[in-house]
């Protein structure tokens, strides 16, 4: 065992590492694979020139949509209701508006700037 003294944000941390040998430390340590890139999100086939895009914030998990293609909306409406890290979120509406098209569905897992919709 060696000790070593780590300091981090200012706090210091007194740790000890054991040194392996033999067997174990000769197999070689398996590689980390880097996380593969996240699949473009589909692009809808009719997204309307000038249409207003909102997409995810952050990402998460879509709980409920509260609207559907055709609804007339109102700036500050919410849209839908995102999860993330165990917190609600409310998609709100930027304008005033009608849906064109919903590109998510419930209990879908999307990522940062995922397209979830398009205003007219």
């Amino acid at each position: 065992m060696k000790k070593y003294r780590v300091t981090v944000n200012g706090t210091a941390y007194e740790i000890e590492l054991e040194e392996l040998t033999g067997a174990a430390a000769s197999a070689p340590a398996a590689p980390v694979a880097a996380a593969p890139a996240p699949a473009a999100a589909p692009v809808a086939a009719a997204v309307p020139a000038g249409g207003e895009k909102v997409s995810s914030p952050m990402p998460g998990t879509i709980l409920s949509i509260n609207v559907a293609a055709g609804d007339a909306v109102k700036k500050g409406q919410v849209l839908m209701i995102l999860e993330a890290m165990k917190m609600e979120n409310e998609i709100m509406c930027p304008c005033d508006g009608k849906i064109a098209s919903v590109n998510t569905s419930k209990g879908a897992a999307v990522e940062s700037g995922t397209l979830l919709c398009v205003i007219q």
